[in-house]
């Protein structure tokens, strides 16, 4: 029995130390890096989309792209998503992040998780047609210092006024 409560609160400490270690936050500076370079990636594809600039878009985005929306669902591949950029949006929809609400977070030998909420609004047609926000994820992958878009998660998108 003593054995038994030996083994037992031996594997709770190593589990609660395994834990604490893997949480621990990245330096800074590294941070403060992944960051910037994570906003600079949002502020390019945004400014492609806002400027349907599918050249650029379809550099930034992976040949395996997928793309979950809560109200459209999964698709499958950059070629679906250009058309779908080309056919949706060009000329008719506008994107602009929320001032602090984006998040970078490390993903250890693969990139960076993006996270953050968005506004989306009609040029020229905001008195009638509105202002939607909503919520996304993003998975960047870095190879060899080439970033690229591989998965989205675009959520909860409601009806909105910029505040």
């Amino acid at each position: 029995m003593k054995f038994l409560r030996l083994l037992t609160t031996t594997a709770l400490a190593l589990l609660i130390t395994g834990l604490a270690l893997a949480q621990a936050p990245p330096p800074k500076a590294e941070q403060d890096a992944l960051t910037a370079t994570v906003s600079a990636l949002d502020t390019k594809l945004f400014d492609a989309y806002n400027h349907c600039d599918l050249k650029t878009l379809g550099d930034m985005v992976s040949d395996d792209l997928e793309f979950y929306h809560d109200q459209t669902g999964l698709a499958v591949g950059k070629a679906p998503f250009l058309a779908s950029i080309k056919q949706n949006i060009c000329g008719k929809v506008e994107r602009s992040l929320k001032p602090g609400s984006l998040e970078a977070h490390q993903l250890k030998n693969f990139g960076a998780v993006e996270i953050g909420e968005h506004w989306f609004h009609h040029p020229g047609h905001d008195d009638t047609e509105g202002v939607g926000m909503g919520k996304f994820v993003m998975i960047w992958q870095d190879k060899d210092g080439v970033w690229k878009l591989t998965r989205v998660i675009s959520y909860d998108h409601e009806s909105a006024q910029k505040s």
